[in-house]
């Protein structure tokens, strides 16, 4: 039996279950994530052959894979939400941006170094790839597919698509700072002034300029080309892949944040024909693709944690980790919303959703390819216990929250109506959309 055939034969019923699970897992307590991160679990305990997925001995492919999960994400998550920006119709994200992820990091950095006894470097980093709410593991709590109706989203489930598709990108200047504070020490004269330049400044103006300038050309392209080479008539959703690697290859080039640019390119192209369907188009093909992308992380991710990712966890360190999602997000979150549009019990769910995942394996394998960190095994099994917690925990709240929450009629965006709610002046294809969305 070669290892080959049987990574294609669990690829093939992998990309099966992808198919079936999120309608027959729909209406229950139990998410994808955490039936793939079990099936990988036994597929590696099985006698197959398969090499163990160690991604302290794969750091550079581990980088690669999480990096593509996450940009395809990023676009999806991007297309989707029909809220325009603004600061006042964006304040809960904002609140979550500027507070609570810094806060966290500083949280999760203290708690490393004081009680985890992680180096000063080690520790920044575990709070930096903490840091990022996962756009690739959190469908459950966010918003739906594309529709022309600019106030159909809840708050919760708005801030949450939100928050991830910018803080991805946003958590970058915070690992590059542990790379500079492995590299140069902990003096900020050695490393302060080209950090907070280049990594801060110069790399975010990048980001957000170059995604705003492809976005805009190829919305020009897709929507107001002339009518021969116009692309939106085709309707090929293969172009969702065209603009993500676009936006995020020509930023790296030019030494940006790519994770932000892919982001802010689909608000642009989102924002240049807002109620077009082929907006849907794009966003159905970049889910598809986003979901074998997590089938095959969370089986490798699986079969990580019982090839002994988890082995040099000690249980200061699990603390950390577990004050992060039971304490200092929710709590944090909460203060960061107060005075954000919606209700108390919004705010709550908002802020325990915090769900970590796939972003936080990449800042990881990226920083441990930039510079050597001490007990970069801990630091591994410090994420990789925080991501089992997040993926088994929140997937098996997120859907009788979610229901409960839309059960109230009260929520922000939607009529107070007998039943689930509904987005105001719904249409047809929007209604299906709803209906789905509350149920997951």
């Amino acid at each position: 039996m070669e290892p080959v055939d049987v990574a294609f034969a669990v690829v093939g019923v992998g990309a099966l279950l992808a198919g079936i699970l999120p309608r027959a897992l729909e209406h229950r307590p139990l998410s994808m994530p955490i039936a793939f991160l079990v099936l990988g679990m036994l597929v590696f305990l099985l006698p197959t052959g398969l090499p163990s997925p160690d991604p302290l001995r794969w750091p550079q492919v581990t980088a690669h894979l999480t990096e593509i999960g996450v940009i395809v994400a990023l676009m999806g998550a991007g297309l989707k939400i029909d809220r325009p920006l603004s600061w006042r119709r964006w304040s809960s994200t904002w609140r979550l941006l500027a507070i609570a992820m810094p806060v966290c990091i500083a949280a999760v950095a203290l708690l490393g170094w004081w009680w985890a006894g992680l180096a000063p470097a080690a520790a920044l980093l575990l709070g930096a790839a903490l840091a990022p709410t996962d756009p690739v593991l959190a469908a459950d709590v966010q918003v739906g597919e594309p529709t022309d109706v600019e106030d159909s989203e809840d708050e919760v489930r708005f801030a949450l698509t939100s928050e991830a598709g910018l803080n991805d990108g946003l958590a970058f200047p915070f690992v590059y700072a542990a790379v500079a504070v492995a590299t140069a020490g902990l003096a900020p004269r050695a490393w302060f002034v080209d950090w907070f330049s280049v990594d801060v400044l110069y790399k975010l103006a990048v980001g957000v300029g170059g995604g705003l300038l492809i976005g805009w050309l190829l919305g020009k392209l897709f929507f107001h080309a002339p009518t021969q080479v116009r692309l939106a008539r085709h309707a090929e959703g293969f172009l969702a892949l065209a603009a993500t690697f676009l936006a995020y290859g020509v930023v790296e080039v030019l030494g940006g944040y790519g994770f932000l640019a892919v982001f802010v390119a689909a608000r642009a192209i989102r924002s240049a024909e807002r109620t077009h369907e082929f907006h849907s188009v794009l966003h159905d093909f970049a889910e598809q693709v986003e979901r074998l992308l997590t089938v095959m992380l969370l089986l490798i991710f699986g079969g990580a944690v019982v090839g002994g990712l988890l082995a040099p966890l000690t249980w200061q360190a699990a603390g950390v980790g577990l004050a992060l999602l039971l304490v200092v997000r929710p709590l944090v979150g909460w203060v960061s919303l107060r005075g954000a549009p919606g209700r108390p019990a919004e705010h709550w769910v908002i802020a325990a959703f915090g769900i970590r995942g796939v972003g936080s394996f990449y800042y990881l394998a990226y920083a441990t390819t930039k510079a050597d960190f001490p007990q970069a095994d801990l630091l591994w099994a410090t994420v990789g216990l925080v991501v089992v917690v997040s993926v088994v925990a929140h997937g098996i709240t997120a859907t009788p929250v979610m229901r409960l929450l839309d059960r109230t009629g009260e929520r922000t965006g939607t009529i107070p109506r007998q039943g689930p709610t509904v987005p105001r002046q719904m249409t047809r294809t929007q209604g299906r959309r709803c209906s789905s969305t509350a149920s997951s």
